[in-house]
C-alpha cells in the first residue's frame, strides 16, 4: 500500500485579512506543486469583506460597506466575516485523481457530512452552487459556499460555512448570484456551536473525504448538470 502524503492542518487565530491570506495561499499552492511544502488544510476567519469570483457580475454587488476583493476562484460574489468558518484546501490532485469535478463533488460531501454532526440535513441543489438546507421556516436556504481554483493540479480556496455570522452582512451582495433564496447559519437554525465544534466535525470526516478523492478516478460519479 502506498504511503499517504502528509497533510498539515492549521487553525488560525484572530481575523486574517484577505490579501494576507491570498498571498500565503498562492505561495503555498506553488510550493506544494514543486514539492517544497506539504499539503495544507487551513481553517480561519476573515474580517467582514466581499470577494468576487471569476463569474462575478458587478450588478450583484449591492453595497460596498465592506472591502471588495477580486479573486481567482470560481463563482460569483460571496461574503466572509466573523462567525464563518473558511476552509482553504490545498491538495495535490496529481497524488490522487486529476478530476476537478469529482474534487468539488467530494469537497461538497465533506462539508455536508460535517454539518450532519449537528443534525443538519444539508445537501447539494441541482443547478445551484453551494450547500443548502431548510431553515426554521421550512424554506430552502444556503448555509455554505464552495469556490475553488486548481492550478497545475494543486487546489486552492475551498469552502465557507456559516456557523454564527451576522447574516445581515449578506445583504450587500446577491450571494453567489442567487437572489431568490435566503442564507442561514447553524445559529439561525437554533443550533449552538462554535467554530471549533465545526472544526472537530470536519476533522472527523476528513479521512473519508480523502478516501473518496483517492478513488475518484474509478468510482466518483457526478450527476450531469
Amino acid at each position: 500500500m502506498n504511503e499517504q502524503p502528509h497533510i498539515d492542518w492549521e487553525v488560525a487565530e484572530g481575523h486574517i485579512p484577505y490579501p494576507q491570506a491570498l498571498e500565503r495561499m498562492e505561495a503555498r499552492q506553488a510550493a506544494i506543486y514543486t514539492g517544497d511544502a506539504d499539503e495544507l488544510i487551513w481553517l480561519l476567519e476573515h474580517p467582514p469583506l466581499y470577494t468576487g469570483g471569476t463569474s462575478a457580475d458587478p450588478v450583484e454587488l449591492l453595497s460596498q460597506q465592506f472591502p471588495v476583493y477580486d479573486t481567482g476562484r470560481g463563482g460569483r460574489y460571496t461574503y466572509h466575516g466573523p462567525g464563518q468558518r473558511v476552509g482553504y484546501v490545498m491538495l495535490n490532485l496529481s497524488k490522487r485523481a486529476k478530476d476537478v469535478r469529482c474534487y468539488v463533488h467530494s469537497l461538497e460531501g465533506w462539508v455536508i457530512d460535517a454539518l450532519g454532526e449537528f443534525g443538519v440535513e444539508a445537501r447539494r441543489a441541482e443547478g445551484r452552487i453551494g450547500i443548502w438546507c431548510d431553515n426554521r421556516d421550512g424554506i430552502e436556504a444556503k448555509i455554505g459556499a464552495i469556490g475553488v481554483r486548481v492550478r497545475r493540479w494543486v487546489t486552492a480556496h475551498g469552502f465557507a460555512v456559516n456557523v454564527d455570522p451576522d447574516l445581515s452582512h449578506f445583504g450587500g451582495i446577491v450571494p453567489c448570484g442567487i437572489a431568490e433564496y435566503p442564507v442561514t447559519s447553524l445559529a439561525d437554525l437554533g443550533i449552538v456551536a462554535t467554530l471549533h465544534d465545526f472544526d472537530a466535525a470536519l476533522e472527523k470526516h476528513f479521512a473519508p473525504f480523502l478516501e473518496k478523492l483517492a478513488k475518484a478516478g474509478e468510482q466518483c460519479t457526478v450527476p450531469a448538470n
